[in-house]
């Protein structure tokens, strides 16, 4: 054989171990390719349930907003009861100061005023008791 021979020869063995080669190669990136396929797969799983996730977190947050709206509704309605609160409470104490220092002194003088006229009925009373007695015995 001349040296063409065994050149062709070597070049037809290294093109066919090339072809092996390239042939592994295919086989390996395809099953790189359907791992990744697989991968893909099920990050869009999870992507969809993130999702979800995301779409039920909005749902809490909107009603966590309508509880915080219901909560500061309170909050203004019972600053408003405060204040009627502090109102009442001065009206109270404006209605005690006034029983204590004009009322009270004034019940205190009507009931001396009703002792007084207690005890002169009485003396009247006592009076008249003699003075009809006295009427009696001059009668009979």
């Amino acid at each position: 054989m001349g040296d063409e021979d065994r050149l062709f020869q070597m070049i037809t063995k290294i093109y066919g171990e090339m072809q092996e080669g390239f042939q592994k190669v295919d086989k390996r990136l395809d099953s790189m390719d359907s791992r990744l396929d697989n991968v893909d797969s099920r990050l869009d799983n999870v992507d969809s349930r993130l999702d979800n996730v995301d779409s039920r977190l909005n749902n809490v947050d909107s009603r966590l907003d309508s509880v915080d709206s219901r909560l500061d509704s309170m909050d203004s309605r019972l600053d408003s009861m405060d204040s009627r609160l502090n109102n009442v409470e001065k009206e109270i104490r404006k209605t005690n100061i006034k029983i204590e220092n004009d009322i009270k002194p004034k019940i205190d003088a009507l009931f001396d005023g009703y002792k007084q006229n207690t005890e002169s009925l009485a003396r009247i009373e006592e009076e008249v008791s003699k003075h009809e007695e006295i009427i009696l015995r001059k009668i009979r």
